[in-house]
């Protein structure tokens, strides 16, 4: 940390869709993979602050409401020069304050773990960040009467439907803006929708996320259309720790090189047993 940085007052405000290139270098300075349109899609779908000096901004805290009794909370990022200073701290403390009294649901590193404890949060769970390149993609058997097929213009409906009972909450919102910036493919039985998964431009490659379905083998299903499709192109899946898929994931070239730790301040969400959510849209959107 510089003088000049120590001795300049930090102020807080919230964020806008201005700050998106300037929220994009920061976490780049920090190497975090998102790409500029990554930032501006996240901003507009959620709310936020931003912590700014005199030369620029230093720090973001964003959320996402699910409902009125759900809400998840990321991209909280303190530049290199700035931290240890309570900067991330006080940008959470806003967040919180902007969420009420909704059941918060978090990602966070170990190293983060022990604030958001300190702010009431508790761990449900992990969640495995894969990525790599699938040169021969396994074809994996559906059952009978079952077929992948891209998302149809009368399902918004359905997967609305389909990623509520996953999730244990609303999700119509956030799906229904992924549908702008990714492909969908679902898995159809006589007409019924009870599997989807979704590709998106993201970071250095495509994310595949999210992965819904009623069990492992047909979510082996679903990532396998996804690595057939882009083979050869690098590829980003965010599992759930209980999902089994690792192992799977590794074999098939898209190797664990991450792990988080999934929290909740409040009650968890509780999904429908009949269907999962095995990969997550992404770190932040919980």
């Amino acid at each position: 940390m510089t003088d000049h940085q120590s001795a300049t007052a930090v102020s807080y405000r919230r964020i806008t869709d201005n700050d998106a290139e300037a929220a994009h270098r920061l976490s780049l300075s920090v190497r975090w993979p998102h790409r500029l349109d990554d930032w501006r899609f996240m901003l507009r779908l959620g709310a936020g602050f931003v912590a700014e000096d005199g030369e620029g901004i230093v720090g973001t805290a964003m959320c996402w409401s699910h409902g009125t009794e759900f809400a998840s909370l990321g991209m909280v990022i303190v530049d290199a020069a700035r931290q240890g200073q309570g900067i991330g701290r006080k940008l959470m403390s806003m967040v919180m304050n902007e969420l009420g009294n909704r059941n918060v649901l978090l990602h966070a590193t170990e190293a983060g773990k022990p604030l958001y404890e300190k702010m009431g949060f508790r761990q449900t769970g992990e969640i495995h960040q894969h990525q790599g390149t699938v040169f021969k993609s396994p074809l994996m058997p559906l059952q009978p009467g079952e077929r992948i097929r891209p998302l149809g213009s009368r399902d918004g409906a359905r997967l609305a439907a389909l990623g509520a009972r996953a999730a244990g909450m609303p999700r119509n919102t956030v799906l229904a803006a992924m549908q702008d910036v990714a492909e969908t493919v679902v898995i159809d039985r006589y007409d019924e929708v009870i599997g989807c998964a979704m590709l998106r431009r993201f970071g250095h490659g495509y994310a595949i996320g999210p992965v819904i379905a009623p069990d492992i083998d047909r979510a082996k299903a679903l990532i396998s259309h996804w690595t057939g499709t882009y083979g050869g192109a690098f590829l980003r899946i965010d599992v759930t720790g209980w999902s089994g898929l690792s192992p799977w994931l590794n074999e098939l070239g898209l190797v664990q090189v991450d792990s988080v730790v999934a929290m909740v301040r409040g009650e968890a969400p509780l999904s429908d047993a009949g269907v999962r959510q095995f990969a997550v849209i992404s770190q932040a959107l919980a």
